[in-house]
């Protein structure tokens, strides 16, 4: 497969002023910069628009610790085979708290042996999600217990959001850093 991006980011010139909008204001937002998908996006400003606001809620508001969010966001990466976004997300795991082996049984597709409950709770729910688009009583009520209704939602929308994101990086084909190789192995 030809590994060459599908969309390469916009040269300023020729921005619309729409798109010149948008690019400033996620620029500007908590993210502090435009990568990743966002240059893809702005193909569509307004649905861009749209998402990263979804995203900065997801991120940087939502009702769960960075930890566990960043966890869900692993999980996801890890589903799609998403190469940046693992990458760009196991440094944020990290500096979050999460333990270094947790990420890398993830990475190998493995459930990670030594999990805290609440870890163990948001691996299991968003495994379920994404394996079998359902998820089962027993993993339902463990996030529930653990982090509410709202934690639910927002676990949900974690996993919707990156899941929006994996598939912009992969069908764009977005290249890793220069000088960094995918992070991700195939799963057999």
């Amino acid at each position: 497969m030809n590994a060459s991006p599908r969309l390469p980011p916009i040269l300023e010139s020729e921005l619309s002023e729409v798109q010149r909008r948008v690019r400033a204001g996620i620029a500007a937002g908590p993210r502090g910069g435009v990568r990743g998908p966002f240059d893809a996006l702005l193909r569509s400003p307004e649905f861009a628009d749209r998402l990263q606001r979804v995203g900065a809620y997801v991120r940087f508001e939502s009702s769960l610790p960075a930890r566990l969010s960043e966890l869900a966001i692993l999980v996801t990466a890890r589903h799609w085979g998403a190469q940046y976004e693992w990458y760009a997300h196991r440094k944020l795991a990290e500096k979050a708290g999460l333990a270094p082996p947790i990420a890398d049984a993830i990475a190998e597709g493995r459930r990670p042996a030594a999990l805290q409950e609440d870890e163990a709770a948001v691996v299991d729910f968003c495994r379920e999600l994404h394996e079998t688009k359902q998820v089962s009583d027993a993993a339902w009520s463990a996030a529930l217990e653990r982090f509410g209704e709202r934690g639910v939602i927002d676990l949900i929308g974690t996993c919707g959001y990156y899941t929006a994101v994996s598939m912009v990086l992969n069908a764009t084909r977005h290249p890793m850093p220069e000088g960094v190789a995918p992070p991700l192995a195939p799963l057999s």
